[in-house]
């Protein structure tokens, strides 16, 4: 889950994982309810009518396309949804949908681009608990049955008793682990870890609540705590090891992943993959571990991790490791799920991957449309209008808003700009901002724990992309004039998933300003204060 603190950057401080949307249950109840099953069709056609420009993608990308027809798909239906998201505003970012191995849809919506990571959130964490599996595989770890104190015999272990001495790997996969994280609001214990400087020894020292494997708690530490666990069994990190076993036989290149003080990447959260190397991940576990001609992770690993280990969560899904499952209702259904919209959704029983990315939306309500698509399970006619719609759809998606006339700045704009204006304490960390003010365009300086980031401003409502010196990942910046006292700046992250929406009312002098902070996920809503300087 993600932190109230993680809005600009993944310094140790701030990234997290909190207010962690859970899976709902629509999407699952909806492709039970309508999806029948497609047999596997080798029929070829040609995919340019409905794909976009896959020319920039990397020739070990690997994946094999076809027309949403071929696989019994409506490629109207589709269109239908393109439509759907645009009229409706839903900030999704992609959509992947892959059907008996091949890639079906491959959608990018503005401003997210085609090409770019994305932050998965808590998908990270089925990325970690795969790594565990791979390890375990290759006898770096002997099993999920092994005691997690038995891989930290150097350290002093407070509040220490016989419950805690019993906790395994695998009450750590499945948020079983008994101490006291996980039962507490927001996943304070998380922000409390990352406020230390040894996060492996804070979730050690946590006292116990319940016995190993009697409760079923939500607890990001876990995931942390497994990442320093292949560090020291791998002798090096999760991410290296990644790189080597995982995603390197999958041909994912383009990867980053941030890690604490000591080197442990953050086992909770915070990976960035593109989208579709994320349908791969699926993919891979739809294929039992196989790709290829290679074995990157046991058949035995696959049904352990996506079987239910935890029959009561927070909703009516289980929970296997660190993937969550569906029960008797959707058997042999998993889904990796993120905070904003992140998902990797497999249904074996289907042949069936979809990835979704975002900034804050919910699957479920646009998963109908892609059910509405599957017609038949043998291929349709071609349908070249359909496929002429959905090709229409696939690229306007990708097309920034037409750009607005500028209606005349305000005095205030002129009075405040080049002015730094020193921030009083927040959620964010940020210490200062300094606008500067053009009829045509706008920038912006921002302070945050001594480092600046700048930013162009569209002042036409369509967004400046800038780099986020931060996370590695591209943010687009857009302000208006809402009257002659108050300004609107909204600074969206895109792959970085967070969008911001600060309203800066300056009182009449120009000395001082009260600054309103709404970010799209929930993980800040405050009010604070601004001084100008003079």
């Amino acid at each position: 889950m993600e932190s109230k603190l993680l809005e600009l950057d993944s310094k140790p401080s701030l990234n997290g994982n909190v207010n962690h949307k859970r899976p709902s249950l629509t999407i699952f109840r909806l492709l039970a309810e309508a999806l029948v099953a497609i047999v596997v069709m080798n029929m070829a056609i040609s995919p340019c009518l409905v794909f976009a420009d896959f020319t920039s993608i990397a020739v070990s990308d690997e994946w094999k396309t076809t027309s949403p027809e071929e696989v019994g798909i409506d490629s109207d239906s589709l269109a239908e949804m393109f439509r759907f998201v645009r009229e409706r505003n839903i900030p999704v970012h992609s959509i992947q949908i892959v059907r008996h191995g091949r890639l079906v849809l491959d959608a990018y919506f503005y401003p997210y681009q085609a090409g770019m990571r994305h932050d998965v959130a808590s998908v990270t964490k089925s990325i970690t608990s795969t790594l565990v599996g791979i390890a375990i595989d290759k006898g770096l770890i002997r099993n999920v049955h092994a005691q997690v104190l038995s891989f930290f015999e150097s350290r002093s272990i407070a509040s220490l008793d016989a419950r805690k001495q019993t906790i395994t790997l695998e009450h750590l996969l499945t948020m079983q682990a008994g101490w006291d994280c996980g039962f507490e609001l927001h996943e304070a214990r998380l922000f409390e870890m990352r406020r230390t400087e040894d996060w492996p020894k804070f979730m050690l020292d946590l006292p116990m609540v319940a016995e190993p494997g009697s409760r079923w708690a939500y607890c990001s530490g876990n995931c942390h705590l497994l990442s320093a666990i292949l560090t020291q069994t791998t002798h090096t990190n999760a991410l290296t090891f990644a790189r080597r076993e995982l995603f390197g036989p999958l041909g994912i290149e383009d990867v980053a992943w941030a890690a604490d003080s000591q080197g442990n990447n953050h086992g909770w959260g915070d990976l960035q993959l593109r989208p579709r190397d994320m349908a791969k991940i699926g993919q891979l576990f739809l294929q039992q571990g196989q790709w290829h001609d290679r074995r990157i992770v046991s058949e035995t690993w696959i049904h352990d991790a996506t079987r239910a280990h935890a029959d009561q969560t927070i909703n009516r899904d289980h929970y296997g490791y660190f993937w969550w499952v569906k029960g008797n209702d959707y058997p042999g259904m998993f889904e990796a799920v993120g905070r904003g919209g992140q998902r990797i959704n497999v249904w074996p029983a289907k042949d069936l991957v979809i990835v979704f990315t975002g900034g804050e939306f919910e699957p479920g309500d646009i998963t109908p449309f892609i059910l509405k698509a599957l017609k038949s399970d043998k291929p349709l006619v071609s349908d070249l209008a359909a496929s002429e719609r959905l090709k229409q759809g696939i690229v306007a998606a990708t097309n920034p808003p037409p750009p607005k006339a500028i209606d005349k700045l305000p005095s205030m704009a002129a009075r405040i700009s080049g002015k730094r204006i020193t921030l009083s304490a927040n959620g964010l960390d940020l210490s200062g901002l300094r606008f500067l003010f053009s009829q045509s365009e706008g920038k912006v300086q921002l302070t945050r724990l001594g480092e600046q980031l700048n930013s162009a401003i569209g002042l036409d409502d369509v967004e400046r992309f800038s780099a986020n010196t931060f996370i590695g990942l591209p943010f687009a910046a857009k302000g208006k004039w809402l009257s002659d006292d108050t300004f609107f700046l909204q600074i969206n992250r895109v792959g970085g998933i967070n969008c911001y929406d600060f309203t800066l009312k300056f009182l009449p002098d120009a000395r001082a300003v009260t600054v309103s902070l709404k970010e799209h996920t929930g993980l800040n809503n405050e009010t604070f204060t601004g001084t100008v300087a003079e």
